[in-house]
């Protein structure tokens, strides 16, 4: 039995360790431990600030997410007050969360994601011509053909096409080959590049696809400019509480939007849609057939037993989250909780989440049975009652600056253990997709929205490309990263969809973007309680605060990673992270590509080393990610 370590696990954002037992005869692992090894506190710094500010502070939480955590704050504040936004408002933020889901899908498939399924070093096997012509048959079988209610692109013409010349991929190949017999790969480092998986594709895949990791790297940049023309920067946009900061006008050239920079944000929208269908997709269905066919199904551990999402995108404007306003008019309706979908959709079991769900003290809870907190008491809490009360207690071998060994019988992670109903749920675009899915077979969703039906045809055209049923394909690794590039395009299309609402209600003389009414305290009640909600990009985000006098009394946030990435609980069992790593066969215990491979399945929100231990404890490798450190390879 090998105890392999990978602390940290790189190409993510934040700090986070993953310790597997592994049969080295099965590559069977039988059991894994995720823990968050960084903590910060931002919950202690919110206390007693002014409730008005608190989107400013509390999304400092992420750089990676820009805009989420902001967008969840000013729900939750708003919710506490009974403020109901402007329709211009809700148009706004709505773009801007498409916005941000797009641009951070493209960016975690090929920057975050696409060296555990690629390698330049194969690419250099490539035939230029034939990667050309890879191009155009990747383009004619994979592309999904789904749009949104606005089909048609409002440019002159699309600007972004795939290259498919063999003189373009020969400079590609070119380029790769410097760096790889420099001994500098750079970007490319620090990776088990004679892995056997990377032979599951042919070289041109490689090829290709490391030509598109190339050209993402600047394109990526341009697709966040609505959130520079609404909220004046990215990362960290502004927000106000009770609307928008962005005053409107289409006939002042200085406004902060005007004619001018509505079409700067409209060629962003439809350069997202561009890049999401011509470059993501076909990739990401490529490389996922041929995995697939060679077998590779496993990873799925907790979707398979239950999912959770809160539901996106209000239609227009709505009051109190807490009240179930949030629910009421939604254009995605994944508001709930399925379990045993591995079982198939039919047999599976669909909860409703309801606005009883947020308020009831059963409903959501943390717990800190193996996380380095104290509780008052020993039982879980709900977040307007949680304590965030740091009781760090060391490993259970080593010191506590260099770690051995975590303590799986105690304390050993900064992530807290969320639940719904005291059960652990994996949250995501997974999770999103394979609750409309159920809600659809089950015929509980009745008049589909547009958004709806298109997430229904991608399943199925999915199912077509791979030969397999949802069920079987969608709660593995291949069907995690599927479903993110599946929720890319439906972002995409409705990003689109809010911006023609924005317009056509400009056209219709409304510029309303804020609404003051509430904006002094003196207007506030002497207390109350919030609760904001938003399906991020990587999943069921919730921020809860408690205001009293006129200051923040209590913040908590309970975020995707923190559902995925949870320590274990000895009543509700182990969290999304930990049951995929004992879904996944691991082939060489020394290079644990598929275990890195499947944790980052999930996008979990910083790079620097790989420590790998063998069976004895001994320190074998250390791999660094970044040429800057000064650090070296140790054998």
């Amino acid at each position: 039995m090998a105890h392999v370590t990978v602390d940290p696990v790189t190409r993510i954002e934040g700090h986070l360790r993953v310790e597997v037992q592994v049969d080295e005869g099965s590559g069977t692992v039988t059991d894994a431990l995720s823990s968050g090894t960084a903590w910060r506190g931002l919950e202690l710094v919110m206390k007693d600030r002014d409730p008005r500010d608190a989107w400013a502070y509390i999304q400092r939480i992420c750089g990676v997410c820009t805009t989420a955590h902001a967008l969840c704050s000013v729900r939750a504040v708003e919710d506490a007050l009974g403020i109901t936004i402007p329709k211009n408002a809700n148009y706004i933020r709505n773009i801007m969360a498409a916005t941000l889901t797009v641009q951070d899908h493209i960016v975690h498939f090929y920057h975050l994601h696409a060296l555990d399924w690629v390698s330049p070093v194969e690419a250099l096997n490539a035939d230029p011509v034939a990667t050309a012509n890879l191009q155009n048959t990747i383009l004619a079988t994979y592309k999904l053909p789904l749009t949104g209610p606005t089909a048609t692109n409002t440019e002159a013409y699309p600007h972004d096409f795939p290259a498919a010349t063999p003189q373009y991929f020969d400079g590609i190949k070119a380029k790769v080959k410097a760096i790889v017999d420099s001994g500098q790969l750079g970007i490319f480092s620090a990776q088990w590049w004679d892995h056997p998986d990377y032979k599951i594709l042919p070289p041109e895949v490689h090829l290709l696809a490391v030509a598109h990791y190339l050209e993402m790297l600047d394109k990526q940049r341009e697709l966040v400019t609505p959130h520079v023309i609404f909220g004046g920067k990215n990362p960290h946009p502004h927000y106000v509480v009770g609307g928008m900061p962005c005053s409107i006008s289409l006939t002042d050239g200085n406004a902060p939007v005007n004619t001018a920079r509505l079409a700067i944000v409209d060629r962003a929208v439809n350069m997202g849609r561009t890049l999401v269908n011509n470059y993501y997709l076909p990739d990401l269905l490529a490389i996922g057939n041929i995995y697939v066919k060679a077998g590779k199904t496993d990873g799925g551990g907790l979707a398979k037993t239950r999912v959770l999402a809160f539901g996106a995108y209000p239609m227009d404007t709505y009051t109190r989250t807490s009240d179930g306003g949030f629910f009421k008019d939604l254009l995605i309706r994944c508001n709930g909780v399925v379990e045993n979908f591995g079982a198939g959709a039919w047999n599976a079991e669909y909860s409703e989440l309801k606005a009883e769900d947020l308020t009831s003290p059963d409903g959501f809870t943390e717990g800190v049975q193996h996380a380095w907190y104290e509780y008052p008491a020993d039982k879980d809490l709900h977040p307007w009652e949680g304590v965030t009360e740091p009781k760090f207690t060391g490993p259970k071998e080593g010191t506590p600056t260099e770690w051995k060994t975590l303590n799986e019988q105690g304390k050993y992670s900064w992530l807290k253990t969320p639940k719904w109903k005291g059960k652990v749920c994996e949250v995501g675009p997974l999770a999103r997709y394979i609750i409309i899915y159920t809600k659809y077979v089950k015929g509980l969703l009745g008049d589909l929205t547009w958004a709806e039906k298109m997430m229904i045809d991608q399943i199925q055209a999915v199912s077509n490309v791979l030969g397999l049923a949802p069920e079987v394909w969608l709660p593995t690794m291949v069907g995690r990263t599927a479903a993110r590039g599946l929720d890319c395009q439906l972002n995409a299309e409705i990003n689109k969809f809010y911006f023609d609402k924005l317009i056509a209600n400009i056209k219709s003389g409304d510029l309303s973007v804020m609404n003051s009414e509430k904006w002094y305290p003196e207007t506030w009640p002497k207390e109350c309680k919030g609760v904001g909600l938003y399906e991020a990009p990587r999943g069921a985000l919730s921020h809860w605060v408690h205001i009293k006098d006129g200051k923040t009394h209590n913040y908590q946030c309970i975020v995707p990673t923190t559902w995925n990435s949870c320590p274990r609980d000895d009543k509700a069992g182990q969290g999304a992270y930990e049951l995929a790593m004992m879904d996944t066969h691991v082939a060489v215990p020394d290079k644990p590509l598929e275990i890195v491979k499947v944790i980052r399945s999930f996008d979990p929100c910083m790079a620097c080393a790989t420590h790998m231990y063998n069976a004895k404890g001994e320190k074998i490798r250390v791999v660094t990610t970044d040429p800057y450190s000064g650090m070296t390879v140790e054998e």
